[in-house]
């Protein structure tokens, strides 16, 4: 029944000379203004003077300053790069730009490649490697900025441009390694499962996005940072007993050396969401600037989402929206009159059809990153309810609720104002700005939301300079 709808609605989009370019381009025009319009309304609460009430007794005047400068500069960044990319875009749609590398494609193909690597199948990868390349060496004047000047003058850059170029060789030799089998399985099974392709390719993505959790942590990751064991000691020691305590399957408690490109904060855990051993990780910028117990706090916050299959909540929406996008393209695949505004008029190349018919989907895009951070703030919001070893029974409708429920809210809020200040976080939001670009609610508003009241001053002035972010001159790795 499924499949008869779709094959009715695509024989009524099929109209020929309907203006698809124009509907495209009119879609593009109307998100980017939107984008823009949003962060307009940020940059001006990124202007404002004075620190938010809730944190004018653990902020100072001079970090308050810093940190909207640094909100401004990223805001500037962002508003000329994606000038560029949406002048970029208008100029590979207007001018047919797809169909040009199609065709060169095809033609090196032709020129260099042996008989049995011809095809539709071959000249699609190579097409998408060629694009991508065309991205990337168009994009790089703007990495080079964000990294080398932007992050660099608020002392969060610490990568050389050895590094720089080394990652990006990286990202490109797993492009292709993993790119090639993936992207000729896809067109495969489009080809040789008909109008029914999508239930077949949407169980192939479900393979390949588990096997990526897999195979993430384990091969990907050590190509790029170095691990080592958490040391033994009392901070060790807590968290793996609040793993017991939460009945969390942890194999291993590692650190990750974030401080070789960044100042940055974080924390995380790995595993598939429902089976096997896990590996929490936490970064050695965490560790530097975070008491063992904070560091516990940021733990048990993360491990809160553990508890509540958030994990496990978030894979099942990523599936059921592909399928519903693989079920929506089959409607689009053999449109005529869409190939032929676009430049294609005697061959309908399946990856072509892909990409046009993402960029027709893409004003959902806006709506559906509305609805995903709506979504993962509740998740942020959740009450913890449900019985934990030596903890009471309490319910709470509150961010952090599990952390603050195992009893760590002081120590979650004091960190929080932590990292706050020493990535130099914005201290306040424009609320639709926020709910469009924010999965996690703000500062202000998780520690209102949890109940927190610092006893102390976290971060004194006379520590502050501690605190601050390390500049990449400081220390080399």
């Amino acid at each position: 029944m499924i499949q008869a709808l779709l094959q009715s609605l695509a024989r009524w989009l099929d109209r020929p000379y309907f203006p698809w370019k124009k509907l495209v381009i009119g879609f593009s025009l109307a998100e980017f203004a939107l984008e823009n319009w949003l962060l307009f309304r940020q940059y001006r609460v990124l202007q404002r003077k004075t620190v938010p009430t809730a944190l004018e007794k653990e902020i100072n005047k001079e970090t308050f300053d810093k940190s909207q400068a640094y909100g401004r500069a990223k805001a500037k960044f962002g508003f000329f790069s994606g000038i560029f990319n949406q002048l970029k875009s208008l100029a590979v749609l207007h001018y047919n730009v797809y169909p040009i590398v199609w065709g060169v494609a095809g033609s090196l193909l032709a020129r260099y490649a042996p008989t049995r690597l011809s095809g539709e199948i071959s000249q699609s990868l190579l097409f998408i490697y060629l694009f991508g390349l065309i991205d990337l060496v168009a994009g790089l004047p703007f990495a080079y900025y964000q990294h080398f000047i932007l992050e660099e003058k608020f002392g969060f850059n610490k990568m050389t441009i050895k590094l720089w170029i080394t990652d990006m060789l990286k990202g490109q030799l797993l492009s292709i390694a993993f790119g090639i089998p993936i992207g000729s399985a896809f067109l495969a099974i489009i080809k040789k499962t008909g109008q029914s392709f999508f239930y077949y390719l949407w169980v192939f993505m479900l393979v390949v996005s588990i096997s990526a959790m897999t195979i993430y942590p384990v091969l990907i990751v050590p190509m790029f940072n170095k691990l080592e064991p958490l040391k033994p000691g009392p901070l060790k020691e807590s968290v793996e007993a609040l793993a017991a305590k939460l009945k969390f399957p942890l194999s291993e408690l590692q650190v990750i050396d974030g401080s070789k490109r960044s100042s940055h904060s974080n924390a995380y855990f790995t595993g598939l969401p429902w089976i096997g051993k896990k590996k929490i990780v936490i970064y050695d910028t965490l560790l530097e600037k975070s008491s063992d117990k904070e560091v516990e706090a940021v733990l048990a916050h993360e491990l809160g989402h553990w508890k509540m299959n958030h994990t496990s909540r978030l894979l099942f929406i990523g599936q059921a929206h592909l399928f519903y996008i693989f079920a929506l393209f089959s409607v689009f695949i053999e449109n005529a009159s869409m190939y032929n505004d676009f430049g294609f008029h005697d061959e309908r190349p399946i990856m072509i059809g892909f990409l046009l018919f993402n960029e027709i989907l893409s004003p959902t895009d806006a709506i559906l990153k509305l609805l995903m951070n709506i979504w993962t703030r509740s998740m942020e919001y959740e009450a913890g309810m449900f019985s934990i070893p030596n903890t009471e029974d309490i319910v709470l409708t509150s961010i952090d609720a599990f952390a603050v429920k195992l009893g760590y809210a002081a120590e979650l809020g004091a960190s929080l104002i932590k990292l706050q200040i020493q990535n130099l976080s914005s201290m306040d939001a424009d609320h639709l700005y926020s709910s469009f670009h924010h999965s996690h609610p703000i500062l202000t508003e998780r520690l209102q939301a949890m109940g927190w009241h610092g006893d102390k001053k976290v971060v004194t002035d006379k520590s502050a300079d501690k605190e601050k972010p390390v500049k990449a001159a400081d220390r080399e790795l």
